[in-house]
């Protein structure tokens, strides 16, 4: 293993403060992560990590050692594709997590073509409706659909996807077609909640003062996309769900828009990556590729019928 090797080595341990989940992350032996910066500290004559049975963390002259190493590698990255020709194909690993339900019918039927592009590119894809952790679990970018909180992390925005309100018609033969707010005191909504515990949002629609929300009954709280359009297909209640994937159920028969002048709003999506100045090649081009892919997606008809 050489220098710049290590260096990388004791980067992934500082960021997951873990030799062990750092070596399962590499893919290395436990011993030869320690080895490495082990070797590391004794060729710069500082102690780099404390370490505890616990817990690892970076001393003072550590935290130092972490910032120039960051930048280094950046610079190392960007100095072997400097005479590349931009037309090359891309080399190295990605890990991305998406969604699940816009990696399945969006992102993975459009990556045979953009691999064959890239031969020697290795893609490792998450697919959840959690938020990952960037840093921790190692990732270069994640796609985000929703509002972000202030995490520290850098967010591209590329887009928004428009919401609609489905049923299925099953359910609505059982409890008739809402026409308005009023009508949903007696209907059923499937309630989405990203952390089971938490309380539901409730059905969100559009005023002159801007969106709010309705309380509503629903028997079923699911955490997964897919999960919450099987509940609707179930015949469980009314959804609020982004438009991807709904048109081949809409098509289908399977389920009926309704209340098409109460959508919620759209919801943004963003690329989110750890830091804007050291992104490689390989991580910038395929953003650029995802943002294009994603930024195409159809929408709905007009909230007018």
């Amino acid at each position: 293993m050489d220098r710049l090797q290590e260096m990388g080595v004791f980067m992934r341990v500082a960021e997951l403060k873990s030799f062990t989940r750092a070596a399962q992350g590499l893919g290395l032996p436990k011993a030869t992560v320690s080895g490495a910066v082990q070797r590391l500290e004794e060729r710069v004559g500082a102690r780099l990590l404390h370490r505890t049975t616990r817990r690892v963390e970076l001393t003072q002259d550590g935290h130092v050692f972490y910032e120039r190493c960051r930048d280094l590698l950046s610079d190392v990255d960007e100095l072997e594709g400097l005479f590349r020709d931009p037309r090359q194909g891309l080399v190295g690993r990605i890990r991305v997590d998406l969604p699940s339900r816009m990696a399945r019918l969006r992102f993975i039927p459009a990556l045979p073509a953009f691999l064959a592009e890239h031969p020697e590119l290795t893609l490792e894809l998450g697919t959840t409706d959690r938020a990952v952790d960037l840093v921790t679990e190692g990732y270069d970018c994640v796609v985000r659909v929703g509002n972000l909180g202030d995490s520290g992390l850098v967010a591209r925005r590329i887009g928004s996807m428009e919401v609609i309100n489905v049923a299925s018609p099953g359910y609505l033969a059982a409890h008739g077609r809402p026409r308005g707010l009023r009508d949903l005191a007696r209907h059923q909504l499937v309630h989405y909640a990203s952390t089971l515990g938490q309380r539901p949002d409730g059905f969100e629609y559009p005023t002159d003062e801007g969106y709010q929300t309705l309380a509503m009954a629903g028997r079923v709280v699911v955490n997964n996309a897919e999960a919450y359009i099987a509940a609707c297909l179930a015949g469980l209640g009314i959804i609020q769900s982004p438009w991807l994937g709904l048109d081949a159920h809409i098509e289908a028969g399977e389920l009926v828009e309704v209340l098409p002048r109460l959508r919620a709003e759209p919801m943004p999506v963003s690329i989110v990556y750890p830091h804007r100045r050291n992104l490689s090649r390989r991580v910038r081009v395929f953003m650029d590729w995802l943002a294009e892919l994603l930024a195409s997606s159809p929408g709905p008809g007009p909230r007018t019928r």
